[in-house]
């Protein structure tokens, strides 16, 4: 059988089973949407450069101690390790980005920080608790695009086609769950970072 055709954690399995082409057909699999992900965050193609590798420098690391246990979720897994990269890049900088409103707009993007500490945990997980419950207050059909595209990483397309609705309609939902996500956020005054 083709590596190309191979689900990703059966690569991941063979890479920790000592099988080097494993981890080569994950990176070109799934480069460009990393690369892609980095880059919109930087804004600059040497950092998104260093970024990346840094990036699969830490998977390596990970995958070579046997620490790897995100069973079948590779890639939101690494978009994690990539995300945490780019906000110690800002952080080294001394600057953060500015996140512009956008029809990609994830809220994780403005509340994740990277550190590794059992207080930050807790925060974050209440965040995350905050945000699914305020959630909840959506109408249905915007809850139901809201939560293919932030939860399940689901693209536009992706989403259009499991509703039997058009990209447009997806991308107008999900607009109006994120004006209605703010304007609740606004009138319970509830603040999202730490």
């Amino acid at each position: 059988m083709k590596l190309e055709n191979v689900q990703d954690a059966a690569l991941v399995r063979q890479y920790m089973e000592g099988n080097e082409k494993g981890l080569e057909t994950l990176i070109v699999r799934h480069k460009q949407r990393i690369y892609s992900f980095i880059f919109s965050k930087v804004m600059d193609r040497d950092i998104t450069e260093d970024i990346f590798q840094d990036t699969f420098i830490k998977v390596i690391r990970t995958l070579k101690k046997g620490k790897y246990n995100e069973e079948g979720k590779f890639l939101p897994w690494v978009m994690r390790i990539a995300h945490n990269l780019v906000i110690d890049h800002f952080r080294r900088n001394k600057r953060m980005p500015k996140f512009q409103s956008r029809n990609d707009f994830d809220i994780f993007d403005v509340i994740s920080d990277g550190e590794e500490s059992m207080e930050f945990d807790m925060i974050t997980s209440q965040v995350h608790e905050d945000v699914r419950r305020l959630v909840e207050e959506l109408p249905e059909d915007q809850k139901e695009v809201l939560t293919m595209r932030i939860f399940k990483e689901m693209s536009f397309k992706e989403i259009a086609e499991s509703t039997d609705v058009s990209i447009n309609t997806a991308l107008g939902r999900m607009r109006y769950a994120l004006i209605n996500l703010r304007k609740v956020i606004d009138k319970h005054n509830i603040v999202l970072t730490r």
